[in-house]
Formats: C-alpha cells, sequence, structure tokens
C-alpha cells in the first residue's frame, strides 16, 4: 500500500484524515509548476476548521538547493532567487515542528520548541491557502513571515527576502500588496490573541506510538485535488 493510499484509506466519514495519518505537505516553486518542498507529515487533527500535523525530528525531507551545489540560504540575497535549483532528500534535524492551517487562510502557524519541550515561539507562514489532494496538501511560501514570542510581542521576518523576490520578478505589486494584507491580516489576530495562539497548543505532546512518515519516491507527483 502506498502512502497516498493510506492517506485516502484514513479519510473518515466526513472526507477528513483520521489522527495517525501520513499525509505530505508541500510547497510549489514560485511562478512555476514544480513541488521543491515536501515534508511528509502526521495529522494530529483534521476539521472543517483546522488542520492540524506534527513534523517529527529525523523526518526525511525534501528541499530545494542551488544547481551548484550550494545551500540556498548560503547564496548571497542577490542571485538567490535568479540561479538554476534542484531539489535534495534531507533529514529535519532538532525538534519537531507542529503545524497549524484553517481553510482558505493565506497562512499557516508552526510551533518550535527547545529540547526537553521547552517552549520557543509561534511563526506565522505566510503562504497561498493549502489546496487539498489524497495524499495531502499543496501550498506555495510567500517569503514573508511573523516570529511571535512567548510573551505575545511579534515581528516581521525574512523582509529582505520579500522585497528581493520582488525584485526578482517572482511576485507581482499586487501579489506583494495582497501578502503584506494578508501579514496585517494575521498581526491583528496575534494582537488579539485569536486562535490559535490562545489555544494552548504549546502544552500539546505528540502520541510516543507514532512512528516518523517515509517520504516516498513519488513525492513530487502531480495529483488530482479533491475536497474538502
Amino acid at each position: 500500500m502506498t502512502d497516498s493510499t493510506r492517506a485516502r484509506s484514513s479519510l473518515n466519514g466526513t472526507g477528513y484524515w483520521s489522527p495517525g495519518t501520513h499525509i505530505l505537505w508541500r510547497y510549489r516553486e514560485n511562478a512555476g509548476p514544480d513541488f521543491h518542498i515536501c515534508r511528509p507529515v502526521t495529522v494530529v487533527k483534521d476539521s472543517e476548521d483546522l488542520l492540524a500535523v506534527w513534523m517529527a525530528p529525523g523526518t526525511e525531507c525534501v528541499k530545494p538547493l542551488l544547481a551548484d551545489g550550494t545551500p540556498v540560504h548560503q547564496e548571497p540575497l542577490a542571485t538567490r532567487y535568479t540561479k538554476p535549483r534542484t531539489t535534495q532528500r534531507d533529514r529535519w534535524f532538532g525538534t519537531g515542528v507542529l503545524k497549524l492551517a484553517r481553510p482558505d487562510e493565506p497562512w499557516s502557524v508552526w510551533l518550535f520548541w527547545e529540547p526537553g519541550w521547552r517552549f520557543k515561539n509561534w511563526y506565522v507562514n505566510l503562504e497561498e491557502p493549502r489546496a487539498r489532494w489524497a495524499g495531502g496538501v499543496d501550498s506555495e511560501d510567500h517569503f514573508l513571515d511573523i516570529s511571535v514570542h512567548p510573551d505575545r510581542s511579534w515581528h516581521w521576518r525574512d523582509e529582505d527576502e520579500f522585497a528581493q523576490a520582488q525584485r526578482a520578478g517572482l511576485m507581482s505589486p499586487d501579489k506583494a500588496r495582497a501578502v503584506r494584507n494578508a501579514g496585517r491580516a494575521a498581526v491583528e489576530v496575534i494582537k488579539a490573541w485569536g486562535s490559535p495562539f490562545a489555544d494552548g497548543w504549546a502544552h500539546w505532546r505528540p502520541d510516543p506510538a507514532w512512528k516518523v512518515p517515509a517520504l516516498p519516491a513519488d513525492w513530487d507527483r502531480t495529483p488530482a485535488h479533491v475536497s474538502p
């Protein structure tokens, strides 16, 4: 049985994934049809209001890499988005990540912990609302992000990358305005301490019986999207 078959078979009677199901959380390259990030995750909760997934330490993932072998973050910003790219398989080291996403919302909220489960911070990843398919969810990253700390303070992140993406033609002025407005909407949620920040997820822990999901060979397949 393939991973996508497992995901389909784990859809409950309402069409949502059951807790413990393994799915893929993927991102397409900006201005392109190909996937350059893929992370196998375990479903924590899936409902009409929220998809919550856990990316365990040691998970084998796919991440972008420059064609000459240079890690993306080591390339100077001026050429980071113009040089040819490829992908590579790698492991997610360090502590795991809990990802929370509400339908049609142009961001997801990630939770990070220090070793020993000391809560570190929330991370608001601005992105396309996720498209669901039988084996997971697909999105496109929008470069701009927000860090939220346990004391409820916050700050913008990666504004330099957001600006460079616009200079490189990966984001139109209209799209950039829409992304910034989405970020401002997220900030309003943070200031009001709405969901998911007020929902106690910082105290959540994964089921110790869960196995680390495998990265399938056909992780970049193009599926037919399904609802919900």
